[in-house]
């Protein structure tokens, strides 16, 4: 398999302010860990600045003219309630974010890469179409699915989120569309309130897996075995595009289920499994939450051995 990684250095340079758990240290930490030599058959690149024309696939006008218009020349400008906080930096980090999602997407389909992993940061998934929340300023993962389509025609687009968090950006930009999946374990109750079992979207395409607090591996599994994987399974995707959550970890500081390293090669093995029988092997993974360093740098390690491996 050959795997592909997308960042760039701009993505360190969304400072959000001191002590804000979205900090630089997330991405220095990812990229220290992909740096070991059992990843040295990992090919690297550049991710080039998205488009606001690939924006405009998910977000309104006017909130992309509000986000460019808030821009600081220097110190902080908040998005939302404070949770999601602009610097001078946020605006090109968020743009490579969207370029290297986007490429991604370039890559797998031309066959460059068996599979990619976007190396980026902020996270996006929480992001709405008309506003920024939990981090997240632009909504890059349903920004590529939407950028597949468009650009390349491609029908039938998944994206499997295993953050912490339930993703209700991107739940809401595919709820409507038979044609778009969104599949999502995800602690509950806890931020943002949705992703509940009953939102399923227009033709049952949204699939919530909703977990108490202190989860562990076996219940994990069990659950994405006999609800997630079958239900992408029917989908049959042409595509496959991964929110690649490490919040879950049971070092995370934020949240509070109990994966393991382990669940994280799992769980991206298994989705390989149905991107190889449906997908041709294209899978785009795009990095979201993870707040502990340790968490966050061996979670990575382990999603990009299996997409390595698989």
């Amino acid at each position: 398999m050959t795997t592909l990684i997308y960042t760039h250095s701009a993505c360190l340079d969304h400072r959000p302010g001191p002590h804000h758990p979205e900090s630089p240290e997330r991405l220095h930490a990812v990229l220290q860990a992909l740096k070991a030599p059992e990843f040295a058959d990992v090919r690297w690149r550049d991710a080039a600045m998205g488009t606001f024309e690939q924006v405009l696939l998910i977000h309104t006008p006017e909130y992309v003219e509000n986000v460019k218009s808030l821009s600081p020349a220097d110190g902080f400008r908040a998005l939302d309630g404070g949770d999601t906080i602009m610097s001078p930096g946020t605006l090109e980090a968020v743009m490579r974010c969207v370029g290297a999602a986007c490429a991604g997407v370039d890559a797998v389909l031309a066959k460059e890469a068996d599979n990619v992993f976007c190396a980026t940061r902020p996270c996006g998934h929480h992001a709405e179409a008309d506003r920024a929340m939990g981090f997240c300023v632009f909504n890059q993962a349903a920004i590529a699915a939407l950028h597949a389509r468009h650009r390349h025609g491609v029908k039938r687009v998944a994206v499997v989120d295993f953050d912490v968090h339930h993703g209700n950006g991107t739940q809401n930009a595919f709820f409507d569309d038979p044609d778009l999946f969104y599949g999502s374990c995800h602690q509950s109750p806890f931020y943002p309130g949705t992703g509940e079992r009953q939102e399923s979207g227009v033709a049952n395409n949204i699939v919530n897996i909703p977990l108490s607090r202190g989860c562990d591996s076996a219940m994990f599994r069990a659950r994405m075995a006999k609800e997630m994987l079958p239900a992408l399974r029917r989908f049959s995707p042409d595509l496959l595009i991964i929110s690649a959550g490490f919040d879950a970890h049971h070092l995370d500081p934020l949240g509070g289920l109990r994966f393991t390293d382990d669940d994280y090669h799992w769980i991206t093995r298994e989705l390989m499994k149905v991107a190889e029988e449906t997908a041709d092997r294209r899978v785009v993974s795009i990095l979201e939450g993870g707040y502990s360093l340790e968490g966050l740098a061996s979670g990575t390690a382990a999603h990009v051995r299996a997409l390595m491996d698989s």
